[in-house]
C-alpha cells in the first residue's frame, strides 16, 4: 500500500477535525467518561481492528483512550489508516 502524501493528509483531516497528524501517524484521543467506559471502548476497538486487519497503538489514561494509526509496513500513513479512523469515529459515536 502506498503512502498518502502530505497535501492529501491535510485535505482528509479537514473532514476529521478530532484526528491529528503526528509524525508518521494519525492520532485521536477519545473521552469515555470513566475507566470502565475506556476499557469497554478498547475492547470494541480491538474487535474492529481485527476485522480491518489493522491495529492501532492504544494508550489508556483513566477515561481517555488515545489511538495512534500508522501503517508500519508502509512506513507511514496510508489510505487504510483513514479507513480505520473513520470506522473508529463511527464506533465512538455509536457508544456512549
Amino acid at each position: 500500500m502506498s503512502l498518502v502524501h502530505h497535501d492529501e493528509i491535510v485535505r482528509r483531516l479537514a473532514a476529521m477535525p478530532e484526528w491529528h497528524h503526528r509524525g508518521n501517524a494519525l492520532e485521536r484521543c477519545f473521552d469515555r467518561t470513566s475507566f470502565d467506559g475506556a476499557i469497554l471502548f478498547v475492547n470494541a476497538v480491538a474487535k474492529l481492528a481485527n476485522a480491518h486487519d489493522h491495529h492501532p497503538d492504544i494508550a489508556i489514561s483513566w477515561n481517555n483512550v488515545t489511538l495512534t494509526l500508522c501503517s508500519h509496513d508502509a512506513g507511514g500513513i496510508t489510505k487504510r489508516d483513514f479507513t480505520l479512523a473513520k470506522a473508529l469515529d463511527d464506533l465512538a459515536s455509536a457508544r456512549p
